[in-house]
């Protein structure tokens, strides 16, 4: 039966299996676990197992296999195979040869039987195979090439839980194919190493792929294919391993251009170098040229000094789209910063297309996280999924670092274990090694997240249980900030549009930066803080660029909660500041035009806190802007009951502390007076107790040492409230003003909207 060719999902490759759709297994006679062959182009020939396609594959006639086995069959993805039924019969005894640097002692029989359990080998074939981690583990990570020298019965068999498994003496550089050609190289990236990119791999394989495999079909429409891409994104994102999987997968020459390593002192040299990569890359066409960081060599000639960058510039202008003709070479170029590249080169016929490569979201961090993982020996316990949630503005790079630092921990734990001293590693050792939970939750706190760096805050850990009282602000919060992230879906069928923005007033102590943080983490979102102040600076424009820079990367990185504390420091309003060369009202200008300019804020939500809402510029407090305005008051009676409750949740109380009471007793605290209270409660048990037990014996008595009724007395006799009746008046005047839109402030003349 003749099938097309699809990759795997990133979980399932490297594990010989074939994903059959449904439809051709039942007509193929197939069941879960059969083998079948796949002939390729060339006499190309791969065994596997049969696994159940994908539910979107039915019907489709697609078999999905992953590199190695593309590769073995000689086939590309979207070409055409034939697959029947294989008679493969169970191997009694296989020899297998290790690469001649990987030095191992002891018995690592058991450890390949059971890696290789299921899957169909054949002599001569080189399997990738993961045997540790550190310095057993290959390069970068990656799985090391496994040579079976002999198997019996020859030709293809099954590795079983009865299978002997020997290690030939020589190593895998010595063994060869029985007809003594060399086997077909085992490709270093395939599109299974991608993950969360299926969108962009699309892209790109439609642009380069197509061209390099059918040029017939751009002669039959009467179209130049196309010249190149050009990659943008963050760094880590996969710019560099996407070029590297296409240039595998289509079996391309592939050469780099680095930016610094073409530059001379010498006239007329850097030129030359350039022209010299694309005569090679003619020479061995079909061919890709990969300029990696092409910021760095091209950039825009009339803001650049050196006189060296703009004929380099032009002398790429001219490869890309002179009038030589250049065949099948197509040029990608990478970059973080787009803007930086000279526009000539972003036209139709050098730079076709510009294809972003964003900061995967949760799916995709999964998808990154299962290539990353792969061929670890990862606990029951580890859950992926959480990981995958856990990891706010991680690019794939920063999640290869987390994997790689999970198994670093690991290793740590057994290295009393190994001689260092031994040029050998015990291989029983090899079989105790596993990654567990702790080792990548230790690993995830020591690792910043690349797509945030520069105005990144943790996500924030407080939750909406640490958060006492306020009921209807927290409901409110709910609904503007959460459900149109969790409830998209409801909102486009309704067609509504999000808040932009929201506006915490209320006194100070009250629980607005408590609030935000909570509603940042439950949202499930990325977490920009801005403190105001921090945006200002003394040059001219820059406290504006900070403003657009923070934007930015919310953007990049959304969904995205924006927190600007203090927003009354940075957006007072405008016509009132003397001797500050107009840069607040600058500030406030570019904020204006960010929340509700031309270019849209998706997923971006921005949360404002100010205990000063009368000093905010009117503009910011329209619809469309911070539009919803939500007080926060000083807690009534009930909601310090919650917040007392909060306070003391971990905290040894005595059977006499009435929270009750305490309550009552608070009238005019805020949040943060009650939690005062309750420190200096404590504070007032422990100085007590350090005071009247002997020094030696305070581990052993902590078990008696209780907060009682008359600490609190003495807390409250120290800690007063922080607001006054005045002040709260103030506020529910400023709330009853809000709500009534239009309302003029008869001693300022302000507008309230």
């Amino acid at each position: 039966m003749k099938l097309r060719v699809k990759p795997l999902k990133q979980k399932d490759a490297g594990r010989g299996l074939a994903a059959i759709d449904r439809q051709a297994m039942e007509e193929l006679d197939l069941e879960n676990g059969d083998y079948v062959v796949i002939g390729g182009t060339d006499g190309g020939r791969a065994v596997a197992r049969v696994w159940p396609g994908y539910p979107e594959d039915t019907g489709q006639g697609i078999v999905r296999i992953d590199g190695q086995l593309r590769q073995e069959a000689g086939v590309g993805v979207d070409d055409t195979v034939t697959v029947e039924a294989a008679d493969v019969k169970p191997a009694r005894s296989i020899t297998v040869a290790l690469p001649q640097n990987l030095r191992v002692r002891g018995n690592v029989g058991p450890h390949v039987r059971n890696k290789l359990s299921g899957q169909a080998v054949t002599e001569g074939q080189t399997v990738p195979f993961s045997l540790g981690l550190g310095p057993v583990s290959g390069v970068g990570g990656q799985k090391i090439p496994l040579k079976i020298a002999e198997t019996d019965p020859s030709g293809t068999v099954v590795v079983t839980d009865q299978t002997e498994i020997t290690v030939s003496e020589k190593p895998a550089e010595q063994i060869r194919e029985p007809t003594g050609e060399d086997d077909r190289e085992t490709p270093d990236v395939t599109y299974e190493d991608i993950g969360g990119l299926d969108d962009e791999l699309e892209q790109v394989r439609e642009m380069i792929e197509l061209p390099m495999r059918h040029p017939e079909l751009f002669n039959q429409l009467g179209i130049e294919p196309p010249k190149g891409v050009l990659l943008h994104g963050p760094p880590g994102t996969g710019k560099t391993l996407m070029a590297k999987a296409v240039a595998n997968e289509i079996d391309a020459y592939f050469t780099t251009i680095s930016g610094p390593e073409i530059m001379s002192k010498f006239y007329g040299e850097s030129e030359e170098q350039l022209r010299d990569v694309f005569d090679e890359a003619e020479e061995n066409a079909p061919a890709i040229v990969f300029i990696d960081e092409i910021d760095s060599i091209a950039p825009k000639r009339g803001e650049t000094q050196g006189d060296v960058e703009r004929r380099v510039v032009a002398q790429l202008l001219s490869l890309m789209d002179g009038l030589e003709e250049r065949g099948q070479v197509i040029v990608i170029g990478a970059t973080n910063r787009l803007d930086a590249i000279d526009p000539a080169l972003r036209r139709g016929g050098r730079f076709d297309r510009e294809i972003e490569i964003g900061v995967p979201d949760k799916e995709g961090r999964k998808e990154v996280l299962q290539v990353h993982t792969r061929g670890m020996p990862l606990s029951e316990e580890i859950d992926i999924e959480a990981y995958a949630e856990n990891t706010h503005g991680f690019v794939g790079a920063d999640i290869e670092q987390l994997a790689k630092e999970g198994a670093m921990n690991a290793l740590r734990r057994i290295r009393p274990d190994i001689d260092l001293e031994s040029e050998q590693i015990d291989a029983e050792v090899l079989e105790d090694l596993e990654v567990t939970d702790d080792d990548l939750k230790n690993a995830l706190r020591g690792i910043e997240p690349s797509a945030l760096r520069e105005v990144f805050v943790e996500v924030p850990d407080v939750t909406w249980d640490q958060v006492g009282g306020l009921d209807d602000t927290k409901e409110r919060l709910r609904e503007t900030i959460q459900w149109p992230l969790e409830y998209g879906t409801v909102f486009d069928h309704l067609d509504v549009d999000a808040a932009k923005g929201v506006l915490l007033y209320g006194p100070p102590g009250t629980g607005k930066t408590l609030l935000a943080k909570a509603v940042a983490n439950e949202a499930q979102s990325n977490f920009i803080s801005v403190k105001g102040p921090e945006l200002l600076n003394k040059f001219v424009g820059e406290s504006e660029k900070g403003v657009r820079e923070v934007f930015s990367k919310a953007r990049e990185n959304a969904p995205t909660v924006i927190f600007f504390d203090e927003i009354d420091s940075i957006a007072g309003e405008r016509g009132q500041s003397v001797g500050d060369s107009n840069v607040g009202e600058r500030v406030v200008s570019q904020l204006l035009t960010e929340l509700d300019g031309i270019e849209a804020l998706e997923d971006v939500v921005v949360i404002a806190t100010s205990n000063r809402p009368d000093l905010i510029d009117d503009a910011l407090l329209r619809p469309g802007r911070l539009d919803r305005h939500v007080h926060v008051p000083v807690p009534d009676e009930e909601g310090r009951r919650k917040i007392f409750a909060v306070h003391t949740r971990d905290k040894p109380l005595a059977d006499d502390v009435d929270l009750d009471d305490l309550a009552a007793r608070t009238e005019g605290y805020v949040g943060a007076d009650v939690e005062a209270v309750c420190r200096e409660a404590a504070m007032a048990a422990t100085r007590e107790f350090v005071n009247t037990v002997d020094p030696e014996a305070i581990d052993d008595s902590l078990g008696n040492v209780l907060v009682n009724a008359e600490h609190f007395e003495h807390a409250l006799e120290e800690v007063q409230p922080s607001v006054t009746s005045e002040t709260r008046d103030r506020y529910e005047e400023i709330e009853q003003r809000f709500q009534r839109p239009d309302e003029v402030d008869e001693e300022t003349g302000r507008q309230f909207y």
